[in-house]
């Protein structure tokens, strides 16, 4: 969530009699991420979070919008969209599909506890069984045919080992497509600044705008990736445990996502090293954008690949 395109006061006044809010009293610009326009609105009805859509069309946000919708009527803690005087979620502002959404309590956390990831862990499983009575879909557009399109256009920045990581596991993912797995609604993003703690207490989860349908386990695998991990990428088993434990209570895994896992955990590594490297190297200009580094996924990966027989023996204990 970053500044690309600018929205002054004035413009805002404007676009917000179309909704029954009130008058506005603030603007400001948020600073984190890397793909939208985001900022925190405050009018006399309360406080909401402006995205304007940098990439998004307007053809696929309803997607996004009616499912924040569908899960918040269902008790799952996430935005909830505003629909404008016509009861519509989707507008436009300064040319750019717009919407606006309430905004949940709580701030991200820098480094969790066991308690936060097992908190994420009810959330996400709570999400994932909400999920299977919302009846649109959207294939994953950063899937197996994204991977291969983005590495091609970032192997020539990459030194001769790295390139041989990377082409090794586009190999090796190649091998896991065929299997058939529990799929549905996954969120695809579920990082540390994706959700919001009122101290131990999880408020809710954010930036439903890379949701999708997938493989449910490999959501709970792209989640594990950021919530469970040591700076060196390694796995931290007691909050690994607490995540997987709490996801279970929910939703219990079956044998076929159990034997996945190890690929899964590879794979959910492989698409945010290759989303890096593309922002990195192929920046988009913006008032306020933060590229993050995409070292830490390819550590990440490369931990995966070292300890995969540990990652196999861990439903020993579970």
């Amino acid at each position: 969530m970053s500044v690309f395109t600018t929205v002054t006061p004035d413009q805002l006044r404007v676009w917000l009699k179309n909704y029954p809010l009130g008058a506005l009293l603030d603007l400001k610009g948020i600073a984190s991420g890397i793909t939208n326009t985001n900022y925190f609105v405050t009018t006399d009805s309360g406080r909401y979070v402006l995205t304007l859509f940098e990439h998004n069309g307007a053809d696929e946000l309803p997607y996004f919008l009616n499912l924040m919708a569908h899960l918040a009527g269902h008790g799952v803690p996430c935005p909830q969209p505003v629909a404008d005087n016509a009861g519509i979620y989707l507008g436009e502002l300064n040319g750019k599909p717009a919407a606006l959404v309430s905004c949940l309590r709580g701030a991200s956390l820098e480094t969790p506890t066991a308690h936060h990831c097992a908190e994420v862990g009810t959330f996400l499983a709570r999400m994932h069984v909400a999920g299977q009575s919302f009846p649109a879909t959207m294939a994953n557009p950063r899937g197996p045919h994204w991977w291969k399109l983005t590495a091609e256009a970032v192997l020539p920045f990459l030194d001769a080992r790295q390139q041989a990581r990377l082409e090794a596991e586009l190999a090796h993912q190649a091998g896991f497509r065929g299997l058939q797995l529990p799929r549905g609604v996954i969120h695809a993003d579920l990082f540390r600044d994706n959700v919001l703690f009122d101290g131990d207490q999880l408020g809710g989860a954010i930036d439903f705008y890379y949701a999708c349908n997938d493989v449910l386990a490999y959501d709970l695998a792209i989640t594990v990736n950021d919530w469970c991990v040591h700076a060196d990428g390694t796995l931290d088993q007691p909050r690994l445990q607490a995540m997987l434990t709490a996801y279970q209570a929910v939703r219990t895994l079956d044998r076929a996502e159990r034997a996945a896992w190890p690929a899964l955990l590879r794979a959910g590594a492989l698409r945010f090293w290759l989303s890096r490297l593309y922002d990195f190297h192929f920046p988009k200009p913006g008032e306020i954008t933060h590229a993050k580094d995409p070292g830490h996924f390819h550590r990440i990966l490369e931990a995966r690949i070292r300890d995969e027989a540990g990652i196999n023996a861990l439903w020993d204990r579970n």
